[in-house]
């Protein structure tokens, strides 16, 4: 048996227009990137592609989506590819946005031949109840949106509410990158590149894996393979330069001691995020007193999941007698700080596609094991951010519609499955406008989940009483609240921890 092709012209052989793809990686991460090259130098168009999100404008998905290959788009998260949304919103792509951990687990149960399954993620938003637009007109008017979904009671350890039934995924080609390979398809995928890629690879009738390293059947130890031989049909083994060719979405990295932090195009560092940030003149709390703030909420021996933006701050103000082990949704659990700058490795994220270490007793899995822990209830404290809360704990943070579309990600997997979710925000929005109101007007999240909101002006509880002011930011007034926030509110004020 030997897989092995020796060109990626031969390896997607077959694959053709109209056909559907699962594409491994997240972000740029672990990205088949040689494959989708290949693909670019054929005439296949009409694509369908499930990915969790469709690279960046000049890498990865957006090549063939720059050139106008894709029709169809599965994904969890439009992210910063400007021109993803902007073929969205003017109707030149179809687009079926899922949250993260439900597209995980469709591609897993694809392979697994299970034709559908039930989960709470989604329901009470769009997901479940249908309307979720998917084609736009060259007007910006909505011309096709999703269906709704069976819904249904369900008590399940100890508890009943509602699920909605999600139906699985299979793909015509699955593409997929791995660090190591074997002639009979076994693969080990390093590190956080590992994220989707299992899921792909099982998904796709045909799966291609494209391999950093090729080795021969039996040097791989049995015990270290990620994915079995038997979801790989042809083996792409790169030359040296191709291994190496990659990219960092969001280069992160801390100042090493005593050296001057590095001024190169691309780079975010530690020490120019503080200084853009204490330059900034805010109202109440700085950035960083919130987070400092936020990070009062968290016990020793917490998991923990951050959120993308603000949230990622607070990891940097917990106490040093707190040991926290930070869950990264893309599959760490262990996530440390920045890398010292030189020490980035491409294929080391987190969730908000920036490079990260990992801290001693760190473990790596698949995005589908990632939210099988965030859905199970494992998920100590989930702190996010939010476009709208409710005085109900209701919460929107992910699409502005015809305006602004980022995806829901995984923050509608977090808020169904976190024992706690807390939301770290300004107080209002950018234009004035409330952030805080009695019901949402943007596209739900996640109904009565949030418990706390922390603002820079402010925390308040959400209680079966309503919303209840708990803390005030120094040198603000419980007027200046009830000026920024639409909804009434008891106060019931205490000191805030230290």
């Amino acid at each position: 048996m030997d897989k092995v092709v020796r060109t990626a012209r031969e390896a997607i052989e077959g694959i053709a227009s109209g056909d559907s793809l699962s594409v491994g990686g997240f972000g740029l991460c672990g990205i088949p990137n040689v494959l989708i090259d290949a693909l670019l130098t054929t005439g296949v168009d009409n694509l369908e592609v499930v990915s969790n999100n469709c690279g960046v404008d000049d890498w990865g998905l957006g090549l063939l989506l720059n050139e106008g290959r894709i029709r169809r788009m599965v994904a969890s998260y439009v992210g910063e590819n400007k021109e993803f949304e902007r073929q969205y919103l003017q109707g030149e792509l179809e687009v079926e946005l899922v949250p993260q951990g439900t597209l995980a687990e469709k591609l897993r149960a694809g392979g697994s031949g299970i034709p559908a399954f039930f989960t709470a993620t989604g329901v009470g938003s769009q997901v479940a109840e249908g309307g979720l637009p998917r084609r736009f007109n060259a007007q910006g008017q909505v011309v096709q949106t999703s269906p709704p979904k069976t819904v249904q009671e369900i008590t399940f350890a100890g508890r009943t509410r509602p699920y909605v039934l999600e139906e699985a995924i299979t793909c015509d080609f699955g593409l997929v990158r791995a660090w190591k390979g074997d002639r009979h398809g076994n693969l080990v995928f390093r590190k956080s590149a590992r994220n989707f890629n299992p899921l792909a690879a099982m998904a796709g009738r045909t799966t291609i894996a494209e391999v950093e390293i090729l080795v021969d059947p039996g040097e791989l130890d049995p015990d270290e393979i990620h994915l079995p031989g038997i979801y790989v049909h042809r083996v792409l083994p790169l030359t040296a330069d191709q291994a190496a060719d990659k990219r960092i979405e969001k280069r992160t990295t801390l100042p090493r001691p005593n050296c001057t932090p590095s001024t190169t195009a691309g780079d975010i560092t530690a020490a120019t995020d503080v200084a853009a940030v204490s330059g900034a003149t805010l109202r109440g709390l700085s950035r960083e007193q919130m987070a400092a703030r936020a990070a009062a909420e968290l016990s020793d021996g917490d998991y923990v999941n951050l959120g993308i933006g603000l949230p990622t701050l607070v990891s940097n103000y917990v106490p040093g007698d707190v040991e926290l082990v930070l869950q990264s949704e893309n599959g760490v659990l262990g996530t440390g700080q920045y890398p010292y700058e030189g020490d980035e490795d491409a294929d080391l994220v987190n969730a908000g596609k920036a490079t990260v270490t990992l801290r001693e007793g760190a473990s790596i899995f698949d995005s589908a094991t990632s939210f099988g822990m965030i859905r199970g209830g494992k998920i100590d404290v989930a702190i996010l951010g939010a476009m709208q809360v409710s005085a109900t704990g209701d919460i929107a943070n992910w699409m502005i519609p015809g305006k602004m579309v980022k995806g829901m990600g995984g923050g509608m997997d977090l808020v169904g499955g976190a024992k706690k979710v807390v939301v770290l925000m300004e107080h209002v929005a950018k234009d004035g406008s409330f952030k805080i109101v009695p019901s949402c007007t943007l596209p739900i999240t996640g109904l009565a989940v949030v418990e706390r909101i922390i603002t820079n002006l402010c925390v308040f509880d959400i209680t079966v009483r309503g919303l209840v002011l708990r803390e005030l930011a120094p040198g603000v007034t419980v007027e200046a609240v009830r000026a920024a926030t639409e909804p009434d509110f008891a106060v019931e004020l205490h000191t805030s921890p230290a």
